[in-house]
């Protein structure tokens, strides 16, 4: 009798996380589960550790490989992932070409906005229930440091999510030299990208440099207490965020007829927020409805230095404004005796305005 070849532990492991991250997005069992492939180390193992539940028949799990078509071998990349992922036995393997913009964002953050529309459509048209990616417990104590260098808040911190909507990262708890050993004992062969070596990049510098010193200034086990802290704080992060939402709900009014210096403005253009209320918040639940009104106004997330602007404005010790927070979205107090668009009550109130 043939004495089948003993599991690897790593692999059962990897398989473990697999099956806790589905059940804790609650995939039901037999839902289309996709697997996002570059050829590279950690998805290439993410890849042929999940063909397990397509074998097992518990899901269906197919793989997209995206090539950015950014270096000049990238469809010959695309095709070895494609091969490779066919001859793991997973339902379907597609390869997705993408152009990625030149313009108006960094190389990278172009690279992932090109690479989760090609995703997006794929989830849509094969009717997946989930995208699992292959960013490993390395590659979240990266992100922690870049943040810590950003001078960051606690949701930078907290680094990638575990989940985003459809998109699963089961390998967070996964170091990058156990999907290595994944490769090895499946046999695959994976690409390994230059640009995670590339000194001209600051992650990469990172990976290759800081990470390592770290690990030798102050001993080893850096990278899992980065990964801890970012567990940490990505859960007081979510506590926060609820709070915050929950009093913005509570002290946001919409100004929907006209400005305070009398110019009209398309409806939803601005919203008023009670200053007694937001100086009875604790700092850190009123930076967040603030950020949270700039936001539903169409800017953008505002830093922490104009966050602390904004707030002076509650001192009414200077300026009544305007505090630009970004996206062209501005803050202002409004003044007494001027017109006001919801009548008396709304005097004593910080007004954010979009400037169309």
């Amino acid at each position: 009798m043939t004495r089948r070849p003993r599991l690897s532990p790593t692999v059962g492991t990897a398989r473990n996380l697999i099956r806790a991250a589905l059940d804790e997005a609650r995939i039901a069992l037999g839902s289309r589960i996709l697997v996002a492939c570059s050829g590279g180390t950690d998805s290439l193992a993410l890849a042929a550790t999940a063909a397990y539940f397509e074998h097992s028949g518990q899901y269906r799990v197919g793989a997209v490989v995206v090539d950015h078509g950014l270096q000049p071998d990238s469809a010959d990349v695309a095709e070895s992932a494609r091969t490779q992922l066919a001859g793991l036995g997973l339902d379907g393997v597609e390869v997705r070409r993408v152009r990625v913009a030149t313009t108006g964002m960094g190389p990278e953050a172009a690279a992932r906005t090109a690479r989760y529309e090609a995703l997006d459509a794929a989830v849509e048209q094969q009717g997946a229930a989930a995208v699992l990616l292959g960013h490993t417990l390395d590659d979240q104590a990266e992100q922690v440091l870049l943040g810590l260098a950003r001078g960051s808040g606690t949701r930078s911190l907290s680094g990638m999510p575990a989940r985003r909507g459809v998109y699963l990262r089961p390998f967070l708890g996964l170091r990058r030299m156990e999907t290595e050993e994944i490769c090895r004992f499946m046999g695959l062969m994976p690409w390994h990208d230059p640009t995670n070596t590339d000194p001209a990049l600051t992650r990469s510098r990172v990976r290759t440099q800081v990470l390592p010193y770290l690990e030798d200034a102050l001993g080893p086990g850096i990278a899992e207490s980065l990964y801890r802290t970012s567990r940490i704080l990505a859960q007081d992060a979510a506590y926060l965020d609820e709070l915050a939402a929950s009093e913005y709900e509570r002290l946001r009014k919409p100004a929907v007829s006209a400005e305070a210096d009398n110019t009209e403005h398309d409806d939803g253009a601005q919203l008023l927020l009670s200053e007694d209320a937001l100086r009875a918040l604790p700092p850190a639940i009123r930076q967040r409805v603030l950020a949270l009104a700039v936001v539903e106004l169409g800017g953008v997330q505002p830093s922490f230095e104009r966050l602390l602007a904004a707030e002076n404005l509650l001192r009414r010790t200077g300026s009544a404004g305007p505090v630009q927070l970004g996206g062209k979205v501005s803050a202002y107090r409004q003044v007494r005796g001027s017109r006001v668009p919801q009548g008396d009550p709304s005097y004593g109130s910080l007004v954010l305005r979009k400037n169309l």
